[in-house]
């Protein structure tokens, strides 16, 4: 089994967090700690890993820019 754990640091990290758990499988878990959020995710491949790993990273930017977007507009809008 191959395995990575992965740990990011967000100003809204539970949002990130929320954000992309939809997208785990069975092989994958998502916690946050304060203001990071960590993955552990297994793959039988190296393949595999590395696959997700590239999802899961595009998908965590496009969360964390979303989270962004909404609080400068809640910002803004104040």
């Amino acid at each position: 089994m191959n395995e990575v754990t992965i740990r990011t640091e967000h100003d809204h990290a539970e949002a990130v967090a929320a954000a992309i758990r939809p997208d785990n499988t069975t092989e994958m878990a998502t916690t946050v700690d304060g203001d990071t959020v960590v993955t552990h995710i297994e793959r039988d491949s190296i393949g595999g890993l590395r696959a997700t790993i590239v999802d899961y990273l595009r998908a965590v930017d496009v969360a964390d820019e979303t989270a962004r977007l909404v609080t400068d507009q809640d910002n803004t809008q104040t």
